[in-house]
């Protein structure tokens, strides 16, 4: 028992060590992962390209898994783009309460229709209200969809299709990316 408890101490006063080409590396895997989000909505719905090129920018979860068992919560990291490039990590958290039993996992895109909104995002503020629901991405869907307080949000559920996602008391938490980190590569940049 002492040898397991040594040996998980060990593991995490390394991690503070691990040489910053590893850290790199992980976070061009996380930005490659955004990108191919981005990707697969547009291939969901050619008409979300419009969101993409015209909101002041977006908020993207390639994964978000969510689970239930009366008290329900679903958590998820992406990506922050703003003018067409990754600006830093987004995370993404909420509890529900009722009835409600399952799994399911999503991708998950936010458009900001303006400067106001991104800014509540990027100082940690911006909260889902009630009133916003997530819209099921399909070929056509964005043609009539419309800002609701700001934002637009779509979802791609993993292995099927997710009519309506509860996205009511998300919460958010954005941390800009490091001065020495690069996100113009063609790998991390959206195509226009």
């Amino acid at each position: 028992m002492r040898h397991h408890i040594l040996a998980a101490s060990l593991a995490l006063t390394a991690l503070p060590a691990l040489p910053p080409t590893v850290l790199h590396a992980q976070d061009a895997e996380h930005r490659t992962r955004c990108t191919q989000a981005v990707e697969l909505f547009r291939k969901t719905d050619p008409q979300l390209d419009k969101f993409f090129q015209g909101s002041v920018g977006y908020a993207i979860f390639p994964s978000v898994g969510k689970g239930a068992f009366v008290v329900g919560g679903a958590a998820g990291t992406g990506c922050l783009y703003q003018g067409g490039e990754i600006i830093g990590e987004a995370k993404l958290a909420q509890v529900t309460v009722g009835l409600q039993l399952g799994g399911q996992s999503y991708a998950e895109v936010i458009f900001f229709q303006n400067d106001h909104v991104i800014a509540a995002f990027k100082r940690n503020t911006f909260e889902m209200s009630a009133q916003v629901s997530a819209v099921a991405a399909a070929s056509g869907v964005a043609a009539t969809a419309k800002y609701r307080q700001g934002v637009l949000v779509f979802t791609v559920a993993k292995g099927g299709l997710m009519y309506e996602a509860s996205v009511g008391g998300q919460k958010f938490t954005f941390k800009p990316l490091a001065k020495d980190t690069v996100s113009t590569t063609g790998a991390e940049k959206p195509k226009d």
